[in-house]
């Protein structure tokens, strides 16, 4: 008996300890499922944080739908520097400035309408001139955010923003209005300023005919440029924000041009001239 005993005793320990190790192998493989998930979620954050950008970048392509067709031309990288008719069209640059609300004045004196090239930054102190622009059926135009004369040595994404700001200045305070052209700060062209402005729906201008009147050349040698090279089809450029030399000069430049061509807002229609009535 003593030895049946011990055999059944010896036969409940082992069955128990076969039972207990089982239990205890079976418990290992969970923790491990548990942790996997913790350490997921960190990096899954990391990579999400990144798509802000390209949902900024599709918005920018908006302004384009109410903007005028996209077109490119003979100028300085596919630059548009003639109106397309015998029209002349005439364009202020780097306003809004404190002359612009005279150039604005001789342009309705002469019943005139012309395109004025904007500097983003100056726009809200001078909204009212902005909507006055629009008002009068002026062409819009964007002129940069800061007149950066290097902006064409910027990455792709620095002259987009750059351009959308200053879009967005316009439109700040002239809601709705439409910005259909660029021109570069300088003239300072590049295939890549020209295909970015096309993106956002805004044809890149140049022009034909330049006096150079921010140089403060002196009111008869802007007077004399503009009358003795301007012609057919030609875009003259100009600046509101030049001084009171530009002003000065309109007052002889105006009557004469008006006299001899059908002077134009662009965009330039090739039948019937936007001339006000």
């Amino acid at each position: 008996m003593p030895l049946r005993r011990i055999a059944v005793l010896g036969l409940t320990i082992l069955i128990l300890t076969l039972t207990l190790g089982g239990s205890r192998g079976s418990s290992g493989p969970p923790a491990p499922a548990v942790a996997a998930p913790v350490a997921a979620v960190p990096v899954v954050a990391e990579h999400r944080e990144p798509t802000v950008q390209p949902s900024v970048s599709s918005s920018m392509a908006s302004p384009s739908v109410s903007s005028p067709v996209v077109a490119t031309g003979d100028g300085p990288a596919g630059t548009v520097r003639k109106t397309g008719s015998d029209a002349v069209a005439l364009t202020f640059d780097d306003g809004p400035w404190d002359d612009t609300p005279a150039v604005l004045d001789l342009l309705a004196q002469y019943r005139v309408r012309a395109t004025f090239c904007m500097v983003g930054r100056q726009v809200a102190a001078r909204a009212e001139m902005v909507r006055r622009m629009v008002a009068e059926g002026h062409t819009l135009c964007n002129h940069s955010w800061s007149h950066d004369e290097m902006l064409r040595t910027r990455t792709p994404d620095q002259i987009r923003s750059d351009m959308q700001r200053t879009n967005d200045a316009i439109r700040a305070v002239a809601p709705g209005a439409v910005i259909g052209y660029f021109r570069a700060p300088g003239g300072n062209w590049s295939p890549g300023i020209v295909s970015i402005a096309a993106g956002l729906g805004m044809t890149s201008i140049s022009w034909t005919v330049d006096p150079r009147d921010w140089s403060g050349p002196g009111v008869q040698s802007v007077v004399n440029t503009v009358l003795t090279k301007t012609r057919p089809g030609g875009i003259v450029l100009l600046h509101d924000g030049a001084g009171p030399q530009t002003v000065a000069a309109l007052r002889t430049i105006l009557p004469d041009l008006a006299g001899r061509f059908t002077l134009i807002a662009l965009p330039a229609p090739t039948s019937v001239a936007q001339t006000l009535r």
